[in-house]
């Protein structure tokens, strides 16, 4: 009973000391996690990483202090955006390791450009860069800095603007990132802002956010549903597929319930996951605050669940380092190229721009250089018909342009001669005017005076035709010249206006001799008949070989009233019996009228282009520069140096190009620095969405 009972006793004992071991061990555990936490919490954000990125976020962010993306070249960047109160502050103070203003309502009113440097020495160097202006500050006073800055930039209101604010974090431990924090969107304005404050905020992140270049880290509050948060409605409409958003989501504490579903769902379509995290609580040290995210995360029911690859801001550090090397390595081949472009191109246009004139002697080398090349392009577009200066403008290919009018014309006068032939009163009209013009003589003997009446009659029909032909020439000259003259004095507006004057007094007058010279020839055919060409008779007797048959059928009044004449078709003749002693006479007539027509439109045709070549030729090896320097000295009284005086467009567009030149030369020797430091250990960095 005795050893019964001992046993007993033993048992107990055994029992005791193993509930307390397990106490002990349960307590050596804890105590052994945290210190893991605290040993995690005071290891940098990123350590070997940073040497890497460092070179590369140095150039890059060099390249952003230029200001090269005013000359239209986007540079990679990490675009910090989220609704109102999603956290965004408390994620950027846990990766800078500093307090940034907090406050009710919108605390980023302009875009802060943090650059976050680690470096060894335990001294923190904190600087603000805005309005060309450089301040150093501390970490005691940095959230005031940034808001005195603020008010500077965008006004004592609740107003945003789109000036940017640098905040420049050197630190140890630290991760080596530079991000763009945007104000944030709220719909509804409070008091003191402006009624479109969801415009304006709108519009300032669509621009950092649209270029392929940037990676766009979406802020997002665990305790919302993600689809309804208006700064993923905004990446989605840049980033459909989301391969360049990556998810933060804060207040992991606050909503641990359906988190990890939340994270691993995806249903807003986040292409470069999602990082939980802990917002820092009250007085809480960011080592404290760290330690306690880490306690979360490794013993929170629900939380410890959630992949340890997607928790944590140490995880957040490192993979936006990572995103931001790969990207930089990315983008920085096709950002030297386009900086070469860039160069090239604008070092060729200011090349192309006219030196500054300071002498008398410049100003006339530069006019008479004007006047010479806009002769040349002149004689190639109007007289030889080379376009090589104008390939895709066809209103510039001036021979073609001209040989169309001119055979526009020619077919015109033709359609006439067809309108004036009635194939059912033929022979009417000669009729009718050997009639008129009978007197007392010889019988058979054709009257001159009606020939010349049948003539004139034609003549005045047509003498429209030659005057428009004309008219639309000299106008489509006009258009050309000043067109030529324009282009070769693009970059003296002065010169332009002068050159415009000579021109339209130098077309307009030669129009006028133009108008007065075809007048003048349907004068002279209207006045007499005469002809050398032998084309008038050959036409004439073949028209005549048909009277014979004509002259049958007349006297015939059983045979058809129709007979086919070459050159008239078939004609009505049966009208024509009534009048037997003058239709022989009018057959005649008309065949001689036709022939000598023919002849007379070839010439309308003929001589007017002819003229017109000859007056083209004129305008360009002597009339115009005759006319642009009489103009030129009238309108300037003698002075070239202040016709030829740069304008303020031309002075702004010069120094625009060589400050363009100088930045984009400074771009290109920063790339020069780093271009072999692109890859790590001889391997690209790279980076995937998960």
């Amino acid at each position: 009973m005795a050893a019964s009972g001992t046993c007993r006793a033993s048992t107990g004992l055994s029992h005791k000391m193993k509930h307390s071991l397990h106490l002990s061990n349960q307590e050596e555990n804890s105590n052994r996690r945290e210190e893991v936490d605290r040993e995690q919490a005071s290891l940098p954000l990123t350590m070997s990483y940073n040497a890497r990125i460092r070179p590369l976020l140095d150039a890059v962010d060099k390249l952003r202090q230029l200001k090269v993306m005013n000359e239209g070249i986007q540079l990679p960047t990490i675009v910090v955006v989220g609704d109102q109160s999603s956290g965004k502050s408390s994620v950027l103070e846990s990766l800078a390791g500093i307090s940034l203003p907090r406050g009710q309502g919108i605390c980023t009113r302009v875009p802060l450009i943090m650059k976050l440097q680690h470096q060894p020495s335990d001294e923190t160097e904190l600087s603000l860069e805005y309005l060309g202006k450089e301040i150093e500050t501390d970490e005691v006073n940095v959230a005031r800095a940034i808001n005195d800055a603020t008010e500077e930039i965008a006004g004592n209101a609740k107003g945003i603007s789109n000036i940017p604010l640098t905040l420049i974090v050197k630190k140890n431990g630290v991760p080596d990132l530079t991000m763009v924090d945007l104000p944030g969107i709220t719909r509804v304005p409070v008091q003191g802002q402006p009624e479109n404050i969801y415009e304006q905020i709108s519009n300032i992140i669509m621009e950092y956010i649209r270029p392929e270049e940037s990676i766009i880290l979406n802020v997002l509050s665990a305790t919302v549903d993600f689809p309804t948060c208006e700064s993923i409605r905004m990446s989605q409409r840049v980033d459909k597929t989301g391969e360049r958003t990556l998810a933060v989501v804060t207040k992991s504490d606050k909503a641990p319930e359906g988190l990890r579903e939340k994270v691993t769902a995806d249903d807003v379509n986040i292409g470069l996951g999602y990082i939980c995290v802990r917002n820092r609580i009250g007085d809480e040290t960011y080592e404290e605050a760290r330690i306690e995210e880490a306690n979360w995360f490794n013993n929170h029911p629900l939380l410890c669940k959630i992949d340890k690859s997607m928790v944590g801001v140490p995880v957040l550090a490192q993979k936006l380092v990572q995103i931001q090397a790969t990207l930089i390595s990315k983008c920085l081949p096709e950002i030297v190229k386009k900086i070469n472009d860039k160069l090239n191109s604008n070092a060729q246009e200011l090349g192309s721009m006219p030196k500054h004139l300071s002498s008398i002697t410049d100003a006339m080398t530069a006019f008479m250089q004007i006047v010479g090349s806009a002769k040349e392009s002149l004689r190639k577009i109007l007289v030889r018909g080379e376009f090589d200066e104008f390939p895709d403008e066809t209103e510039m290919h001036g021979t073609a342009r001209l040989a169309e009018m001119l055979n526009k014309y020619a077919e015109q006068l033709q359609n006439k001669r067809v309108e004036f032939e009635s194939k059912e009163n033929f022979l009417m009209d000669e009729i009718g005017v050997l009639q008129e013009t009978k007197g007392i003589g010889l019988p058979n003997f054709l009257p001159r005076t009606a020939f010349l009446a049948i003539l004139q009659r034609k003549v005045k029909e047509v003498s429209d035709a030659p005057i428009d032909f004309v008219s639309n020439v000299w106008d489509y000259i006009g258009k050309v010249v000043v067109s030529v003259l324009t282009h070769h004095s693009a970059n003296y507006p002065q010169l332009q206006s002068s050159n415009k004057r000579a021109a339209s007094n130098l077309i307009e007058r030669m129009k006028e001799q133009s108008l007065y010279r075809v007048m003048e020839l349907t004068e002279m055919e209207k006045l007499t008949d005469y002809t050398c060409n032998p084309d008038y008779l050959e036409e004439w007797n073949q028209f005549m070989a048909e009277q014979n048959t004509f002259m049958t059928l007349m006297n015939n009044h059983w045979a058809s009233s129709k007979i086919t004449i070459p050159g008239f078709g078939e004609i009505e003749v049966g009208h024509l019996r009534q009048y037997p002693n003058v239709v022989q006479q009018a057959f005649d007539m008309k065949m001689r009228i036709t022939a000598y027509w023919n002849i007379v439109l070839r010439r309308l045709v003929d001589v007017t282009a002819l003229h017109l070549q000859f007056s083209v030729h004129n305008l360009v090896n002597k009339e115009m520069e005759s006319e642009l320097v009489k103009e030129m000295m009238d309108s300037c009284g003698g002075g070239l140096e202040r016709l030829l005086e740069e304008p303020p467009s031309v002075s702004n567009k010069r120094n625009r190009l060589k400050k363009s030149i100088k930045l984009l030369k400074e771009s290109k020797d920063v790339l020069a620095k780093i271009t072999n430091r692109i890859s790590v250990d001889g391997k690209p960095l790279l980076w995937h969405g998960r």
